[in-house]
């Protein structure tokens, strides 16, 4: 009788704790994910806060402006290197496709205009140059 009446006050103990100890746990998880998330936003507001710092010098500003827009100062003469090879590179690996699809009928009433560019539209390679 004693050792029923002892199981049961365990088992109502295991009732009562497990479900605590359950939110115990999932509060420290979710507490961990949080302070790693904390973490990476110090690091990126860092990381900005130093290239704020960059484009507050104005030595920056001017070497960023003539790699990336290719701005000049005034007197200065600016050269474009152009690589003839890139360009019959393009020209050689596929022509460019046409970029409107071909006319409907002008002789036809504006219901038929319309029936025929829908036809036209539907056709995958409408725009495409045909092959011969």
């Amino acid at each position: 009788m004693r050792g029923a009446i002892l199981f049961g006050i365990v088992v109502m103990l295991a009732v009562t704790l497990v479900p605590t100890l359950r939110s115990v746990l999932a509060q420290r998880s979710d507490t961990a994910a949080l302070q790693q998330s904390i973490a990476a936003q110090r690091e990126s507001v860092s990381s900005l806060e130093r290239q704020a710092a960059l484009w507050k010098d104005p030595d920056y500003i001017e070497v960023q402006a003539r790699q990336r827009l290719k701005f000049v100062r005034i007197g200065d003469r600016a050269y474009t290197v152009v690589d003839p090879t890139r360009d019959a590179l393009k020209q050689a690996t596929a022509p460019a496709p046409v970029v409107s699809a071909p006319l409907a009928n002008d002789a036809s009433p504006w219901y038929g205009k319309l029936w025929q560019s829908v036809q036209i539209a539907d056709r995958p390679a409408a725009g495409l140059p045909q092959k011969q």
